[in-house]
């Protein structure tokens, strides 16, 4: 692997950690204004979902720190592709409650465009790390 195609997916991994990290602080204490900041002001009937989201973006976020320690090629890219089965998962899972709720606001449409994002940019680091250098 040449020494570019390793610091983009290592720089990426920073980004999502510092992302994982971020939001799951926010859900984890103010569950409130992070789902006014994605619903756009609907009412919160429990806290309950929202805090256990955080407390799972906490456990990735914790993976996604500690891979950036490792030079393994194969727990990096076991890393971006559980940062992809995330993003794609919560796509789904916001797609559907909009579907259920009929709720639509610009915060949830910027919600699900940089979740299909994020499943690209992870999706292509995980198979530029996982390709062979070519030979000289």
């Amino acid at each position: 692997m040449t020494t570019g195609r390793c610091i983009a997916p290592r720089v990426w991994q920073f980004v999502s950690a510092v992302l994982f990290s971020g939001i799951a602080i926010m859900a984890l204490a103010f569950p409130d204004q992070l789902y006014d900041a994605v619903f756009d002001g609907a009412q919160v009937t429990s806290k309950t979902p929202i805090r256990l989201y955080g407390g799972a973006l906490l456990s990735i976020s914790l993976i996604m720190w500690n891979a950036l320690y490792t030079a393994e090629k194969v727990i990096i890219r076991w890393t971006l592709l559980t940062e992809a089965c995330y993003f794609g998962v919560q796509f789904l899972v916001v797609t559907a409650t909009l579907a259920e709720t009929g709720l639509m606001s610009l915060g949830i449409l910027l919600l699900l465009v940089s979740r299909l994002l994020f499943v690209v940019i992870s999706i292509y680091y995980y198979y530029q790390v996982g390709r062979r250098p070519k030979k000289a």
